[in-house]
């Protein structure tokens, strides 16, 4: 499912970062890092994964360094602060090398044969590759009912806010070219609302996207980060921002 055109002619991509916001996630980590690295090697994707710890009162940290040894594309970094969810993964997209990156979640969530699908994309010349669980051929399991209510109503609110045909905005799990990160610049949202800041920007300032069905499982190690109560006027400050920027900005920060 294509929405825009995608960037012609597309610079090749050399380097695909991984960005991995992780925060007590000593047990969850090791299985996420060694099914993404044996997929990549697999399929001949180079790339590094960028996790940073942020502010880990386990042994998050010390894990990172032992896994550094099996896994030599691994290149952890400390946040030391302040700390949230969204300082996590810009600090992660400050500190990457690569010319694309996606934005993967600690707890084995996402899949490592999507992420290879968003490499793919981005070097078809798209500048934005999104997922959706919820087309078709996308799928998830294990979802906390709750959670999937507030969520499919989200992102129903952001789709006719914005007039997009895109049904999973608020899911992390997304790619980018380097020039969309430093387009999207300064990123505002400090916790889970910068999951919807970027890829809204990035459509608002008319980088080119797509959308593709991925799949979703429920952590099986260490508890859930997202508070719901925490995050709802969070989100919709977010999403107003960016609507703000759309409708009144003049394209003042369209790309050039």
């Amino acid at each position: 499912m294509h929405d825009s055109s995608p960037a012609s002619p597309p610079a090749p991509l050399k380097l695909f970062s991984l960005v991995i916001p992780a925060r007590d996630e000593e047990a969850a980590l090791p299985p996420t890092l060694r099914d993404l690295y044996a997929t990549f090697v697999r399929e001949g994707v180079p790339h590094e994964f960028v996790v940073v710890d942020d502010g880990s009162k386990d042994r998050t940290w010390a894990v990172l360094q032992e896994l550094r040894r099996e896994i030599p594309t691994l290149a952890p970094v400390q946040n030391t602060g302040p700390h949230g969810f969204g300082r996590a993964v810009v600090y992660g997209l400050n500190h990457m090398q690569g010319d694309a990156c996606a934005i993967v979640m600690a707890d084995a969530s996402d899949s490592p044969a999507d992420a290879v699908k968003y490499w793919r994309l981005l070097n078809e010349g798209w500048e934005c590759a999104f997922g959706s669980r919820f087309i078709r051929g996308g799928s998830v399991v294990d979802y906390p009912r709750v959670k999937l209510l507030v969520n499919r109503l989200a992102n129903l609110f952001i789709k006719a806010l914005f007039h997009l045909p895109l049904n999973d905005t608020t899911n992390a799990f997304k790619a980018y070219r380097r020039t969309v990160i430093d387009g999207c610049r300064p990123f505002l949202a400090p916790h889970f609302n910068l999951t919807v800041e970027i890829p809204l920007k990035a459509i608002v300032r008319g980088y080119s996207w797509t959308v593709t069905p991925i799949s979703w499982q429920n952590r099986k190690h260490g508890v859930a980060k997202l508070k719901i109560k925490e995050m709802g006027s969070r989100y919709f400050f977010i999403c107003m921002y960016v609507w703000l920027e759309k409708y009144f900005s003049r394209g003042d920060y369209r790309r050039k």
